[in-house]
């Protein structure tokens, strides 16, 4: 506790009394460097007087004035930018209304005010009942960017100051973004547009967009034409396209959709013939038992095929004896002499196959057997 209280006594590394003298001496000199600067600017006036700004000779005059600062600057040891500046201050501030207590860079800040009734006044009176005016303050009167920024508003303006630089800004707002209770504080908008330029690399996007899909709530909000179109493009790899075409046909309601389209359902059915059939050459080719399971098959096309007549024979031989005393019309008949043109090139078909092996079939043949 002692050592608080002492610390409580001392400014830095001196007691409150000394810092009290130390700033009492320091007044003295900074008036002192005031009233110096001020007739730095006097004389630099007295030599080149504030001149009206005319449209004719405007640049042979600001080149002649700056010359002859110049030269002055060079004899006192001052740069031009001093000189320059303690004369512009020295016209903005008559000797009546310069005021000794105040700093030269306050009477600088404050010059910024364009009207002369209001500046003069303002260096009057200094803000919230202080007594003196500090440079913060009169930045603050002018609407300039303050060295120490108390209010929000002024350290958001501090922090713009310092991110115009691109690097600074990368570093600032990489840590900024890193502290969950300011995001949330930024406005929706503009979260959305730093996602977007955060994504523009490749790679970023690739990683954040896998994430962003393993969160139901998020793929919920998503559009359906936006959902149905990163489907659409995360599917062009086959495999994961096989994948997850098997999931949604597991799904019996997704099927049931997916099967009113023609053009899917011929696919579906297509591929399952097919599978089938690789299937099948594949068993042929590497299994042993291939051969015995061949000539059954063989024996089995036999039968259906033995079957097939004797349905037909048994079929005429039901339904013929009933025509007996029927007169039938003359589209009936034509439609029974194509039937049986059918019949007949079906036969013969049978018999080529019989005799030949082959059961190939020609274009006409086709046509017929279709009914064209």
């Amino acid at each position: 506790m002692p050592e608080k209280i002492e610390s409580a006594d001392k400014v830095g590394s001196v007691s409150a009394h000394r810092y009290e003298q130390i700033v009492a001496e320091l007044r003295k000199i900074v008036e002192a460097q005031a009233r110096g600067q001020f007739a730095v600017g006097d004389y630099a006036l007295e030599i080149e007087p504030m001149r009206e700004q005319g449209p004719q000779d405007r640049g042979e005059e600001l080149f002649t004035v700056k010359d002859s600062l110049f030269r002055l600057a060079e004899d006192i040891g001052l740069s031009y930018s001093a000189v320059n500046g303690a004369r512009w201050v020295a016209s903005r501030w008559p000797k009546q209304h310069r005021q000794a207590r105040v700093s030269f860079t306050v009477h600088r800040i404050l010059a910024a005010i364009s009207n002369e009734e209001e500046r003069f006044t303002a260096i009057l009176t200094p803000p919230g009942g202080k007594a003196r005016w500090t440079p913060d303050d009169a930045s603050r009167r002018v609407g300039r960017q303050v060295e120490r920024p108390i209010t929000p508003q002024e350290k958001v303006s501090a922090i713009h100051t310092l991110a115009r630089d691109e690097e600074v800004a990368a570093v600032i707002t990489g840590d900024l973004l890193r502290r969950p209770s300011v995001v949330a504080q930024v406005r929706q908008e503009d979260r959305i547009s730093a996602a977007h330029a955060l994504v523009e690399d490749e790679r970023i996007a690739a990683a954040v967009t896998g994430d962003l899909l393993k969160r139901p709530t998020v793929v919920a909000q998503v559009r359906q034409e936006d959902r149905v179109r990163a489907v659409e493009e995360l599917t062009r790899d086959e495999s994961v396209a096989a994948t997850v075409t098997t999931g949604l046909l597991r799904r019996p309601d997704v099927a049931f959709r997916a099967m009113s389209d023609d053009t899917a359902r011929h696919q579906v059915n297509h591929a399952q013939v097919e599978r089938g059939r690789q299937a099948r050459e594949d068993f042929e080719r590497t299994s042993p038992v291939a051969p015995a399971v061949k000539r059954i098959d063989r024996s089995v096309e036999f039968l259906d095929l033995i079957t097939a007549c004797h349905a037909f024979v048994a079929a005429s031989g039901r339904v013929v004896p009933g025509m007996r005393d029927r007169q039938l019309s003359d589209n009936e008949k034509v439609i029974i002499h194509e039937n049986v043109a059918r019949v007949r090139a079906t036969l013969d078909w049978i018999e080529t196959a019989v005799d030949t092996g082959k059961v190939d079939v020609d274009g006409e043949l086709a046509r017929l057997l279709q009914g064209e």
